[in-house]
C-alpha cells in the first residue's frame, strides 16, 4: 500500500502577471457592494494579497493560466492598478476543493487572535482597516472576556457562543458563570437569549448586581422565580444525564453486538420469524439504526 500523499499544487508559490490569469466566471459589479467585497479589498489595501490566487496552466497557449479560485481577489487585485498576483499553480484543473470548506472563528478564538496581532505590534487602528470594520469594534472584542473566568472560556472557547451571549456573563459570579457555560454545552444552545433567560434565573446570591441583573423587560418577578426553578430542576437532570451517558452508550454498544450475533444464527432467526415475527421485527430494526440517538428517540429506520 503506497502513503505516499500527493500535493494538490507545486510547492512553490510564483508571481504572475494578472494579464495572463483567466477567469472562470465573470463577477457583476453589484459584488463590490458587499461587505466581503469590502472586507478583502481592505484587507488587500492594508497588508497585499495574503492568501495566493490558485490556477492551472492551460495548453496549447502563450503561457496563460486558467482561475480556480480567488476570482474576488483577482477583481479587486485589477481594479488597485497591481500588474502581477502570488499564485499556487495546481496539478489539476478541478476548482471544486479549493476554499470550499470554511471553519468560521468562534468569537472567543478572534478576541485571541486580536490579543495575539496586538502583542505582536499591530496596532488596533491597523487591525481595523485590515478588516474593514470600526476601531471601536476591535476594542470590543479586545476586551471580550473581562470579567469572565478562565474556567468558563474554556468550556466555551470552541463553541459558537456568540460575543452578545458572552457578555451576559459578566452578570454572575464566576462559579454561576461555569455553571451556565456547562448548560449551553449540554444543550447546544450558544444563543444570547438563552444566555440571558440562564442568567435570569440565577439566585441573587450568584448576581453581580441582583438588582440591575434581574430588570428583564416582560418578565414579572414571579416569572422569574418560576424560571429559576424550572432551571434549576433542568440542571440537574442534565447532570444526572452526563453521569449515566457513558454507561448507557456502553450497554447499548453491547445489546446490539448481542442482538447481531443472535440474529446471525439461521435456527434463531428462523425460530423467531415462525413464532415471534413482531419480535424479530424489532430486532432487525435496531440493527439499522444510523445511531444510538435514534434508538433513545424511539426512531427506526423504515
Amino acid at each position: 500500500m503506497n502513503d505516499t500523499v500527493h500535493l494538490a499544487c507545486q510547492e512553490e508559490i510564483v508571481e504572475i502577471e494578472l494579464t495572463r490569469i483567466l477567469p472562470m466566471r465573470l463577477l457583476d459589479d453589484s459584488i463590490r457592494k458587499t461587505s466581503k467585497y469590502q472586507c478583502i479589498e481592505a484587507s488587500i489595501r492594508e497588508l497585499g494579497l495574503i492568501e495566493p490566487l490558485v490556477v492551472f496552466p492551460q495548453e496549447n497557449s502563450d503561457g496563460s493560466f486558467m482561475l480556480l479560485d480567488g476570482h474576488v481577489r483577482l477583481m479587486i487585485l485589477k481594479l488597485l492598478g497591481i500588474a502581477t498576483a502570488k499564485c499556487l499553480i495546481s496539478d489539476d484543473d478541478e476548482g471544486f476543493t479549493y476554499n470550499h470548506k470554511v471553519n468560521r472563528l468562534s468569537a472567543i478564538q478572534e478576541h485571541f487572535m486580536i490579543l495575539r496581532a496586538i502583542k505582536n505590534g499591530v496596532t488596533e487602528d491597523k487591525i481595523a482597516r485590515a478588516l474593514n470594520v470600526d476601531v471601536h469594534s476591535i476594542r470590543q472584542k479586545r476586551d471580550l472576556l473581562d470579567g469572565i473566568c478562565p474556567e468558563a472560556v474554556q468550556l466555551l472557547k470552541e463553541k459558537r457562543a456568540t460575543a452578545l451571549a458572552l457578555r451576559e456573563f459578566r452578570k454572575v459570579k464566576p462559579m454561576r458563570q461555569i455553571e451556565i457555560s456547562e448548560l449551553m454545552c449540554a444543550a447546544n444552545n450558544f444563543s444570547v437569549g438563552y444566555a440571558k433567560c440562564l442568567v435570569a434565573a440565577t439566585p441573587a446570591e450568584s448576581l453581580i448586581d441582583a438588582e440591575r441583573s434581574k430588570d428583564i423587560r416582560g418578565l414579572t418577578p414571579e416569572d422569574i422565580s418560576r424560571m429559576e426553578h424550572e432551571l434549576e430542576s433542568l440542571g440537574r437532570e442534565f447532570k444526572l444525564i452526563e453521569e449515566s451517558h457513558g454507561k448507557n452508550t456502553l450497554n447499548l454498544v453491547l445489546v446490539v453486538g448481542y442482538l447481531r450475533k443472535l440474529l446471525d444464527n439461521p435456527r434463531v432467526v428462523r425460530h423467531l420469524a415462525g413464532h415471534h415475527p413482531e419480535i424479530l421485527a424489532e430486532f432487525q430494526k435496531l440493527l439499522e439504526v444510523r445511531s444510538f440517538g435514534e434508538v433513545a428517540q424511539g426512531k427506526t429506520a423504515d
